[in-house]
């Protein structure tokens, strides 16, 4: 009966957002804080008008297709040619302060919790590593921000992810593994195939669905009103078709998206069109039962401890890595900062939680990491939210000069 209560809930809140979100942007309110603030006030901690449980099957299904949806959408819009041409930044963020950060993470969570399991500790770095910049929209989507530094921070957000999943799927097994080398022989093998297959699956299917829809197009054989359901039906595919292999789904619904929205002009302007409707609308629904049923279940769990690594995780373990991976480049203090602030912490955190509890069975022993995800997410959602359009804005006046394609941009 929650369930329905909730969906029923989600209807109405989406409707009444739609009649306000462009008033509520102007002041600096996005809709990931509307969404996580009405699920704050519906769940058991404001009116308890319903409570959902965490590990609830629908719960997975919703933040798993948005995740799904975002990093299709995500390596659909990259712009390989300008990445081709300014490649240095996002390399650097991915391969130098992305190393750097999972360290830096986990020295902090033995310093600050030394009571927990090394591989306890190296888990909560990774869950906090990949970013969202859906959080940060207001800066990626501003034609004033010079347009390569969006594209480093959207392709350092697209790519992150799936540099992570293995990763911390390497350190799931390892906990649920015994130290025998047999053991650890087999949770090799799985990240092997995850990755492998996944990324495998998702190239066909992206390959397969572009070709189709090239061919159906010179024969006029599709509707123009159906072809932006194909970007939704491909991601799914690429997904389901990669975890029925004994694949990762999610590197599938990358490596799709990224052919598909590279090969034809056509198909990344549908997936441009579903990104910013259908694609929205799951993230936004996500972050709602991200308020409704995260939060509620961690309050019993927030210590000053918690509070003081979430704080550190959205500043100094986050913008130190990504200023030090910046060294030897031209930019300047203020454009590394700036970079450096918007690694907002969102979906996939989110639902790797969600894949924690799934794989390991409970949060029995997991609390406190449960309690810092859930924490920083919910200060990044703050605080990135109230902050990307005011510094987007600052950050455009103060490089009018260095950047004259924005101004130009800004113009029109």
């Amino acid at each position: 009966m929650d369930e329905h209560i909730v969906i029923l809930v989600i209807a109405m809140i989406v409707l009444l957002y739609g009649y306000i979100s462009k008033g509520l942007s102007r002041l600096n309110i996005s809709g990931p804080m509307v969404f996580t603030g009405l699920g704050l006030l519906l769940s058991p901690l404001g009116l308890h008008i319903t409570q959902v449980e965490i590990d609830a099957e629908f719960v997975t299904v919703i933040v798993e297709l948005a995740l799904v949806l975002v990093l299709f959408a995500d390596a659909a819009l990259l712009d390989l040619k300008l990445l081709r041409s300014s490649w240095q930044v996002p390399a650097r963020l991915l391969f130098i302060g992305l190393p750097i950060t999972v360290v830096l993470g986990t020295a902090a969570a033995w310093w600050i919790f030394p009571d927990e399991p090394m591989t306890t500790l190296l888990l909560l770095a990774l869950l906090l590593t990949p970013t969202d910049a859906a959080l940060g929209k207001a800066v990626v989507s501003d034609p004033k921000v010079p347009k390569w530094v969006r594209s480093s921070i959207n392709v350092e957000s697209g790519l992150n992810d799936g540099i992570i999943f293995p990763m911390l799927l390497t350190v799931v097994a390892l906990i649920l593994s015994d130290t025998e080398a047999g053991q650890q022989q087999h949770w090799i093998v799985y990240v092997a195939q995850q990755i492998g297959v996944g990324a495998i699956v998702g190239t066909v299917v992206g390959y397969a669905g572009t070709k189709l829809l090239v061919w159906a197009d010179k024969r006029n054989l599709a509707e123009a009103s159906y072809q932006n359901l194909i970007p939704i039906a491909l991601a799914v595919l690429a997904f389901y078709l990669a975890e029925t292999l004994s694949g990762n789904g999610f590197i599938a619904a990358f490596f799709a998206g990224l052919y598909a929205g590279n090969t034809y002009e056509k198909t990344r302007n549908h997936i441009e069109d579903f990104a910013e409707s259908e694609g929205e609308l799951f993230v936004l629904i996500s972050f709602f039962v991200f308020g409704l049923a995260f939060v509620p279940l961690i309050l019993a769990y927030i210590t000053w401890e918690v509070v003081l690594y979430a704080l550190l995780s959205l500043t100094v373990l986050r913008m130190v890595p990504v200023v030090l991976s910046l060294i030897g480049t031209e930019l300047d203090l203020s454009t590394k900062l700036f970079i450096a602030w918007f690694g907002p912490r969102g979906i996939a955190s989110i639902l790797y939680v969600l894949i924690v509890v799934h794989e390991i069975g409970s949060m029995q022993g997991f609390a406190t990491l449960y309690a810092v995800v859930t924490v920083t997410v919910l200060l990044s959602i703050l605080a990135h939210g109230l902050s990307a359009q005011p510094l987007a804005n600052r950050y455009a006046r103060r490089h009018r000069l260095t950047f004259p394609e924005a101004s130009s941009q800004d113009k029109e």
